[in-house]
């Protein structure tokens, strides 16, 4: 699906620096990306919740949550409300953070996404280690691998690929 306030850019690709650019958790407080990963990887998972790719993948991402090797965290393009609504419906643990359009799509625009969900692996010294976008059987794989932590079962039958 194609996201609200798309810049132009081309989508940060495994390799380059991430953006210095701040989220809001959904009380409005504002956390810096770098905030969010001092303490090790990141993923951030850009959606918006009127996407049914999203709506698909965030839950195969909320089986990893506590995984202990790599921090999970949504970016709604939606309102702290929706945000909300969207996580209590999917019935989502991931933490939740917003870009929206009273903030300009800053970190969506800074990451040049042009569709959600959008993935990003940020590490600790501020690069990007995996990016992808849409959902990706064999991305999930390798994030499973990564984490840990089994993000598609054993017999499940998941698409190879959904673009966003």
């Amino acid at each position: 699906m194609e996201m609200a306030g798309k810049s132009g850019n081309s989508m940060l690709a495994a390799g380059a620096t991430a953006p210095s650019v701040s989220l809001r958790d959904l009380a409005g407080n504002a956390v810096s990306l770098r905030q969010l990963s001092q303490e090790g990887p990141v993923l951030l998972a850009f959606f918006k919740g009127s996407c049914p790719v999203c709506q698909y993948t965030l839950p195969f991402l909320d089986r990893a949550t506590d995984n202990g090797n790599i921090r999970i965290v949504c970016v709604s393009q939606d309102s702290a409300s929706e945000t909300t609504e969207f996580a209590q419906a999917f019935r989502l643990r991931l933490p939740m953070f917003t870009d929206n359009r009273g903030d300009g799509y800053a970190a969506s625009n800074a990451f040049g996404i042009t569709h959600v969900p959008s993935m990003f692996q940020l590490e600790p010294d501020g690069s990007v280690s995996h990016a992808w976008t849409g959902w990706s059987k064999s991305e999930m794989q390798s994030l499973a691998g990564r984490t840990g932590a089994p993000v598609i079962q054993p017999g499940e039958q998941v698409p190879a690929f959904r673009p966003g």
